[in-house]
């Protein structure tokens, strides 16, 4: 069987320009992965452009800022300078399925360059040249660490930031369960490179506009215990957004809150995206639900204790719909 870490690198290899892109609502693995592959590939004379499909969360601009990365996004349509034919391939970081991609799938019709995915991800969906998923990974950075070794691209202080911005924030800052000897080893290695990691924790975690504050409040307002306290659910309709002047970006994490009862097992976070058309679903679980699979269900997916989905009916819908459903599971478990 072909070493994946090795077909990517021969892909990259033959490419002049690559487009680089990643998941909807990006988190800090998918910002810190992309920027250190943007930069690998400048040290191998291959330019990277990044090309984001929602808004850049603000927390997280600094990994791109302080390294020069210029990024588009398509939130005003999708820019000229990233139109794929202008590239040898494309790069996509941190998913492996098109339901967090919105729009790229079209776009790809009748194009004749790579595509490679990297990924940690268990829900995976077969597409891309070149695949290279890792899901014992703890983060998406942890595989892109691998492939640069390999590679032979030294991680120096601006790759290692980059790398442990993602690394970090995917492992709750070491505290989830998907930290492990290797996250730790890798994450001290990082910081041996002069990684500040005190104001990487400063402008990820306290940092936050008032907006974000007030529509977390909204969120924990609507707070509701089901399925005798097992089952915690929030949601945020579009009136929370408009009156708390924040916006989806500014949804990030919440959904990790009611995980602090004690009873809770699940923690499930609505949002209307969409009035009456679209809702997005966050998941979380300490570990006795697999989460992702109950996703799989509903077109969604990602890890056992991390997942999401979406769902194209009202917030009405969506909660008998999902949330009938989460807690007939947990109902129907000893």
């Amino acid at each position: 069987m072909a070493d994946p870490y090795q077909q990517v690198i021969g892909v990259l290899a033959k490419c002049r320009r690559v487009l680089v892109t990643t998941h909807a609502r990006m988190d800090g693995d998918a910002v810190g992965s992309c920027a250190a592959l943007v930069i690998a590939m400048r040290r191998r004379n291959i330019d990277g452009q990044v090309v984001l499909l929602t808004e850049l969360p603000r927390k997280y601009a600094f990994v791109f800022n302080e390294n020069s990365i210029a990024y588009r996004d398509v939130l005003n349509g999708w820019p000229d300078e990233c139109r794929l034919e202008r590239f040898d391939a494309l790069l996509v970081v941190d998913t492996g399925t098109w339901s967090q991609l919105p729009g790229l799938r079209e776009r790809l019709g009748g194009w004749s360059g790579k595509t490679v995915v990297i990924d940690h991800h268990l829900t995976q969906e077969a597409w891309g040249d070149v695949r290279l998923v890792n899901s014992d990974a703890a983060a998406s950075g942890q595989v892109v660490a691998d492939l640069l070794d390999r590679w032979g691209v030294q991680i120096d202080r601006d790759i290692a930031t980059a790398l442990y911005a993602a690394v970090a924030s995917d492992t709750g800052w070491f505290q989830f369960s998907n930290t492990r000897p290797a996250t730790l080893r890798l994450a001290a290695r990082l910081m041996e490179c002069g990684v500040d990691t005190d104001g990487m924790y400063q402008a990820i975690y306290q940092n936050e506009r008032a907006e974000r504050l007030a529509l977390q409040t909204r969120a924990q307002q609507s707070l509701e215990l089901l399925a005798d306290g097992r089952l915690a659910l929030m949601k945020l309709r579009q009136p929370d957004f408009q009156q708390t002047h924040a916006s989806m970006a500014d949804t990030e994490n919440i959904v990790n809150i009611p995980l602090q009862i004690g009873t809770v097992e699940v923690s499930m976070f609505m949002v209307e995206e969409k009035p009456d058309t679209l809702v997005r679903v966050s998941l979380r679980s300490k570990g006795r639900v697999d989460v992702a699979r109950f996703a799989e269900r509903f077109g969604g997916g990602g890890h056992a204790r991390a997942a999401g989905l979406k769902l194209e009916m009202s917030l009405t819908q969506a909660l008998t719909h999902a949330a009938g459903a989460m807690e007939d599971l947990l109902r129907g478990q000893k």
